[in-house]
């Protein structure tokens, strides 16, 4: 019987994995210089939390969780997004009552959605995202989207646009409302089914909706930047002001409304304009998210974070051609001639080893050339020859193998010669 990988996912093998670790790293370097500190949530959580704070209309909740009941009878929803796992932690463990105010938080971990497959999507997918709980201040939200920017731009991504928009306050959103309302309900017949049932219940969501996104009334469609009360068209002022302080070029788009009902005010997506990168050009998705933490159970808190999933920017990253610059090879390789000299071999590895250089050996008592060939393979900087006659003189012979200097050393200083060698590269 053979087994295959479920649909949806990926085995991330050597070579590959080695592309996340550097991401990885970059992403926790920014978020240190940024004053975000990392928090671990659990990869399921309890159904309701997903139902009351990503929204009932979403396509997420009525498509796309995987929900299933434990052996208590409890709902269980495998994590479709991380804002509500750090949320629900945020209030559980009373972290608004903190004396360093905002809380700034990232995470970085699997996430599990039931759709369709397709390049650079996934059933289960990576996600890195920060959120920002406690400020009300146009500046965090600035941070929030200057923080994304600098990871896409550290790793060299330059065909990015971002787009922007204001959600506006509960007032604005009232008003937008019934204006989207009035605007559809005479020809909603024309439209999916999914935004006929959410013409009443959330009708924002229907100018998300990729289905009837050419509908003649999406193009016509009431503009929430119209309904801003004062309040809310200042602070979106604000926050542009200081993108444009920061020197960061953004669009508004009116129409970008983001798939997730809790959002309000400052909404942003981050797109790749690359050739060839895809129907589906979205890298990053974020927002401000005001009424999340008191949804929880929490106190009146003001909050703003962002997604990005790692397998669309490793797709960006290929769309430009960008080579990470991910370190190859081992620093040294020895090759033991005879079975004192494989014996000594293992003792010399692990003190190579313990004074922090990659090193490998043979394991499969191969003769000289073979073991020769594996360090090429290997893109070893150093072959370190050591056979029984050497044991017995008490030398080493190294090799730089790319210049090509071969010169013998004492065993007894070996390990600091190598160490010498390698720092010096």
């Amino acid at each position: 019987m053979s087994f295959q990988i479920p649909r949806g996912t990926q085995d991330i093998l050597p070579g590959e994995a080695e592309k996340w670790q550097y991401i990885e790293q970059m992403a926790r370097d920014i978020c240190r210089r940024y004053n975000y500190q990392e928090i671990r949530t659990p990869i399921f959580e309890h159904t309701e939390l997903f139902l009351r704070s990503v929204g009932d209309t979403t396509d997420i909740v009525q498509k796309e969780m995987y929900t299933f009941e434990d052996r208590g009878g409890r709902s269980i929803t495998l994590r479709p997004e991380g804002t509500a796992a750090v949320v629900r932690s945020f209030v559980e463990n009373k972290m608004y009552g903190t004396p360093n105010q905002p809380v700034k938080l990232y995470y970085m971990g699997p996430m599990f959605r039931y759709e369709r497959p397709q390049a650079g999507r996934f059933r289960q997918f990576v996600q890195f995202g920060v959120e920002a709980l406690g400020s009300s201040d146009p500046a965090i939200d600035a941070e929030v989207i200057a923080l994304a920017m600098e990871l896409y731009h550290s790793l060299g991504l330059k065909k990015l646009k971002l787009v922007m928009n204001s959600l506006g306050d509960a007032p604005s959103r009232k008003a937008h409302r019934q204006a989207l309302i009035d605007h559809f309900k005479g020809r909603i017949s024309e439209f999916c089914e999914d935004c006929q049932s959410r013409l009443e219940k959330n009708p924002m969501r229907i100018l998300d909706c990729k289905k009837d996104r050419d509908h003649e009334l999406m193009e016509t469609a009431p503009s929430i930047l119209d309904y801003l009360n004062d309040e809310s068209r200042l602070y979106f002022e604000k926050v542009q002001l200081y993108l444009t302080k920061l020197g960061i070029a953004f669009e508004v788009d009116p129409r970008l409304v983001r798939g997730l009902d809790y959002y309000n005010h400052t909404a942003f997506e981050i797109m790749s304009e690359a050739e060839g990168f895809g129907a589906i050009t979205t890298l990053c998705g974020g927002g401000r998210y005001n009424g999340l933490v008191q949804e929880i159970g929490g106190p009146e808190t003001p909050g703003i974070g962002f997604a990005l999933s790692i397998e669309r920017l490793l797709a960006a990253l290929a769309a430009e051609g960008i080579t990470l610059p991910v370190a190859q090879g081992i620093d040294c390789f020895i090759v033991a001639l005879g079975e004192k000299a494989k014996d000594e071999s293992v003792i010399l590895v692990n003190k190579l080893r313990q004074s922090g250089m990659k090193v490998e050996r043979d394991y499969q008592d191969r003769k000289v050339k073979a073991q020769l060939k594996a360090a090429d393979r290997l893109e070893s900087a150093y072959v370190a020859i050591l056979g029984d006659e050497e044991l017995e003189k008490q030398v080493i012979a190294i090799k730089n193998m790319a210049t090509g200097e071969q010169t013998e050393v004492s065993l007894h200083s070996f390990v600091q010669y190598m160490k010498t060698a390698v720092e010096s590269k």
